[in-house]
């Protein structure tokens, strides 16, 4: 098998790389920014180091941010307006995973006219449009090196899944330091998001011996600090480690591809306005368990990646360890379920068919070692509700 990796055609990472924009702007042939962003980061000042960086180098800028939790239809198509009203070279994606996807479909939208929807798998978008600069401020998304984004249709609630060279940041900034504020909550759910991008690019169908690496690499550098990131949220090293793990798990999904866990989690942020890493936590233990035994060599080596067994121990073992791990995780981070994060459960089970037939529709199901049917995905929804 050969295996096609695409990445950007930039990566700088490491604490203060955010300085580099206007150099990175200006050697790629840049120089009339859209930053694309959301009001939180404007209210805590996080936009300001880009202001500053911009302004010091002379470079004209202006900001959409009107980006609020997962984008949306209408959140891109007003992202479009603003860029179309403007004389602009490129977006910026500043924030965590939902303005750089915002900025990925502006891009492809910009070019192509049309509908969102007309985007969304199966479609491939490899026909690129305006370049986007991806700096993000949250370890956990990998958007920064994906080739995918995720937008939510206004209209019929489903999560879309965008994918093709065209959702490609040309170049990415990875600086941890932009990590510090950032709330526990929020570093939990963008830290098992990572974890989850690592073991599903493992044990999907369309794994590769390049992104295995990257993944193996990610999970042992997750597992080891997200505790400490949670607990300690200027702890340097910790920070520093989640966010190479982070980006090294994007790189692995995003040439490997994801699997149950997110075909089954974008319904329920659709749905329920659940953070995507919130929801991917939610799911994690209970689909691993149901996929173990059809990849139990490649869950052992997660569990070894991950420092939970000694490399001799054999994979059934490891993998009871590896499953002991992600819901103990759950408790230390404080995972909610979907009942105890206030989901009402008529509700809940009324569109569990529905959220079924999405999630097989994005397609990554089939990546997975055991490939599940509507029913078993309903069943596995409402084993985990409460």
């Amino acid at each position: 098998m050969t295996a096609r990796i695409v990445t950007p055609r930039q990566l700088l990472i490491g604490g203060g790389a955010v300085r580099r924009l206007a150099d990175v702007l200006a050697g790629l042939g840049l120089g009339r920014p859209l930053v694309v962003t959301d009001p939180h980061l404007i209210e805590i000042g996080k936009l300001d180091i880009v202001a500053g960086i911009l302004d010091g180098a002379g470079i004209p800028w202006d900001a959409f941010s009107e980006i609020r939790e997962e984008p949306t239809t209408d959140i891109v198509a007003a992202a479009l307006a603003k860029l179309e009203a403007g004389d602009y070279d490129c977006l910026v994606g500043f924030g965590g995973g939902s303005p750089i996807d915002t900025a990925k479909a502006v891009s492809i939208l910009g070019r192509g006219g049309g509908m969102m929807r007309d985007y969304k798998v199966p479609v491939q978008n490899d026909a690129l449009g305006l370049p986007v600069i991806a700096v993000p401020t949250t370890a956990g998304t990998g958007a920064e090196v994906t080739r995918f984004a995720v937008i939510t249709d206004t209209e019929t609630d489903e999560k879309m899944v965008i994918t093709g060279e065209a959702c490609v940041p040309l170049a990415a900034l990875v600086d941890f330091e932009l990590t510090f504020t950032v709330s526990a909550r929020t570093t939990a759910d963008t830290g098992l998001d990572s974890l989850t991008h690592a073991i599903e690019a493992y044990v999907s169908r369309k794994s590769n011996p390049y992104c295995d690496n990257a993944a193996l690499a990610a999970m042992a550098r997750l597992s080891k600090h997200i505790r400490t990131a949670y607990a300690e949220p200027e702890h340097a090293e910790a920070r520093e480690q989640m966010m190479l793990g982070a980006n090294q798990a994007g790189t692995a999904f995003s040439n490997a591809s994801v699997a149950l866990v997110h075909g089954m989690s974008r319904p329920i942020g659709a749905f329920f306005h659940v953070a995507h890493g919130l929801s991917n936590a939610m799911l994690l233990p209970a689909v691993t368990r149901f996929s173990a035994a059809s990849a139990l060599p490649r869950y052992a080596d997660c569990a070894r990646a991950m420092g939970l067994c000694d490399a001799g121990l054999g994979d059934q073992a490891a993998v009871a360890h590896l499953l002991e791990e992600l819901d103990r995780l759950n408790r230390d981070l404080e995972v909610p379920s979907p009942k105890a994060y206030g989901i009402d459960e008529a509700r809940y089970m009324e569109v569990a068919p529905i959220m079924a037939e999405q999630a097989l529709a994005s397609g990554s199901p089939n990546n997975n070692p055991r490939i599940p049917d509507a029913e078993e995905i309903v069943a596995l929804y409402k084993q985990v509700y409460a």
